[in-house]
């Protein structure tokens, strides 16, 4: 499960309402002659009012002026930026659009309407709005920066990009519109740039706690762990409730293994935002890699209010979380994460089943046809087939909850998935001409998981097992090759590829069970394998996902797992020299 990384913007929000007045021009566009009312007069005090933060006093006065003069732009106009100060973004909405509808030359109208706009995630109307402010007033920095917010706000990176350098051509000390450069480098994939963006902003000003920050996400993303440490430091020195700091000081802490102490981050960000789901689903995954699985579990629940999760589906029924019997009633449990946690979770299922209840699985595709054979399952239906009647719901990832499941209560009913004959007998017409030992390898996983950097390695890694082990098969279980793997598979004539063949994860099953041995990195096939009870050697990184623990050189998930642990972060070299050597000792005959 990543962790969740969250920017900030160089701005608080779309929309700083306590600069917002400074912002806006207060140069009088007179619409109307006055009669009997000064309008020009009531204006110049109504700003006067508001300059001096004296909210009331001015609204009080546009008011005055709107009702004589119910379209005069200005006042309309600035009474949106007093709505605006106010917190009121909606009133503010609706008077920009007054605004502009009384005088669509005006390019501050515009603008301002479009940070209402934006405020009110209403990205893309905000952009329209910029787009016309823009066309009437091309210099101004304001309407350039705030449209580039827009454009990152719609992951539209290289237009953000763009126009926060336009901004940089004309006011080169514009702070905001550097970090925001660094931000956009980010989103497309350089954090290398990005951190350089970032620590031009330090330049200009050594202690600003957003660009400190951001340095510090550039920095995870690097894995240099220590240096996102001090960066977050220098953040939180500068700002000390600045909440994310908190939540990437515990990111960086986790991935040295410092789990104790970014708990106490996660703590200290919660105490500040106590619904904050990221921070809650971060303390979720360190309490479960050290064990403490009472509380982990039931911080666990938030993952389903993390940054970038989907609306959950409604399933018209109660969710169950182990609160009573489920005795003559129907259980619909579904799958909700990767597929690597539908194999681990499996397991509950033939629990579920013992107590009466009829259970019914719902799965990704690639795993229908291999979970219809798992003890206790009523029905096993692919996602968006229609679905049986039921009376409870509940996603495989809670059942741990659910069953009140503990470090030493871990059920392992090994082996409790395996393969099928008919795929067997299909999978061994390849294989049974293959010299024993049989070696199955999987080296990387999902290129768009977050920590897939540390946990994915390269086919070129694994050389020096095939030259361990000279008298071995190695049979490629890899589904996906990344652009770099192709030429290194093409030069290995001993590695024998079977990923683009395999249809699902039945053939994968049958494959596992032709071979003597499984090294895989932390991917579904390792969990496949440890549900199968195949013997599996597992490449783990320094910090690894919560299942696999800290230390230890098993986990109770999958009990014959033998763990090969980097002993530093980033240091591949040492795990496969010690698989190598286990490699070795195999072929000679030692256990």
């Amino acid at each position: 499960m990543p962790y969740a990384t969250t920017w900030t913007l160089a701005s608080a929000a779309p929309m700083d309402h306590h600069a917002l007045s400074r912002r806006i021009s207060y140069k009088i566009c007179m619409t109307m002659k006055a009669a009997t009312l000064d309008i020009g007069d009531l204006l110049r005090e109504a700003v006067g009012a508001q300059q001096s933060g004296r909210l009331r006093e001015a609204e009080k006065l546009y008011t005055r002026i709107l009702k004589v003069a119910p379209q005069q732009f200005d006042a309309l106009n600035l009474l949106g930026t007093v709505k605006a100060q106010q917190g009121q973004i909606g009133e503010a909405q609706r008077l920009f659009s007054a605004a502009v509808k009384a005088n669509p030359r005006a390019p501050q109208g515009w603008s301002n309407l479009g940070q209402a706009l934006h405020a009110l995630r209403r990205s893309a109307e905000a952009l329209e709005c910029f787009d016309k402010a823009q066309a009437l007033a091309p210099d101004d920095i304001n309407t350039l920066y705030q449209r580039g917010n827009v454009l990152l706000s719609l992951e539209r990176a290289a237009d953000a990009l763009a126009q926060f350098q336009k901004v940089l051509v004309r006011v080169p000390q514009h702070i905001e519109a550097r970090i925001n450069c660094g931000l956009c480098q980010a989103a497309l994939g350089a954090p290398e740039l990005a951190l350089t963006e970032f620590d031009a902003a330090l330049a200009l000003a050594s202690d600003h706690p957003n660009a400190h920050y951001n340095r510090g996400v550039a920095l995870i993303k690097l894995g240099r762990y220590e240096e996102a440490i001090e960066a977050t430091d220098r953040a939180l020195a500068a700002a000390p409730n600045h909440a994310n700091a908190w939540l990437n000081r515990g990111k960086a802490l986790i991935q040295l293994n410092y789990h104790g102490e970014a708990i106490a981050a996660y703590a200290e960000m919660i105490e500040l935002n106590k619904d904050n789901a990221d921070a809650h689903f971060n303390l979720a995954l360190a309490q479960l890699a050290l064990g403490d699985y009472a509380r982990g579990f039931a911080e666990y629940e938030w993952r389903w209010r993390r940054t970038g999760m989907p609306p959950q589906k409604s399933r018209g029924r109660p969710l169950w979380l182990g609160e009573y019997p489920l005795a003559r009633k129907t259980i619909l449990l579904h799958a909700e994460q990767g597929l690597g946690d539908t194999i681990q979770f499996a397991r509950y299922v033939p629990m579920l089943a013992a107590t009466g209840a009829k259970v019914v699985l719902e799965v990704q595709g690639e795993l229908k046809s291999l979970l219809a054979r798992l003890a206790g399952a009523a029905a096993v239906i692919a996602r968006e087939e229609p679905l049986p009647p039921f009376d409870v719901h509940c996603p495989l990832g809670s059942l741990p909850l659910a069953f009140k499941t503990q470090l030493a209560t871990v059920p392992a009913p090994i082996p409790y998935l395996s393969a099928d004959e008919a795929h067997l007998a299909k999978w061994s017409a390849r294989l049974d001409a293959l010299p024993r030992p049989r070696i199955a390898i999987c080296w990387s996983g999902n290129p768009a998981h977050e920590n897939d950097r540390n946990r994915s390695i390269t086919l070129t890694r694994l050389k020096p097992l095939f030259a361990a082990s000279p008298q071995a098969s190695f049979v490629s279980v890899q589904r996906d090759l990344r652009h770099e793997d192709i030429d290194a598979l093409a030069g290995e004539p001993r590695l024998v590829h079977l990923g683009a063949e395999l249809e699902d994860f039945s053939d994968t099953a049958a494959v596992l069970a032709l071979c003597d041995l499984v090294i895989t990195v932390d991917t579904a096939p390792a969990h496949l394998a440890g549900a199968m009870g195949r013997p599996l050697w597992l490449l783990l990184p320094f910090s690894p996902d919560w299942r696999w623990t800290i230390d230890a050189g098993t986990t109770p998930w999958y009990p014959a797992v033998r763990l090969f642990r980097q002993p530093a972060p980033e240091d591949w070299d040492s795990v496969i020299a010690r698989l190598g050597a286990a490699l070795g000792q195999m072929e000679a005959g030692h256990p």
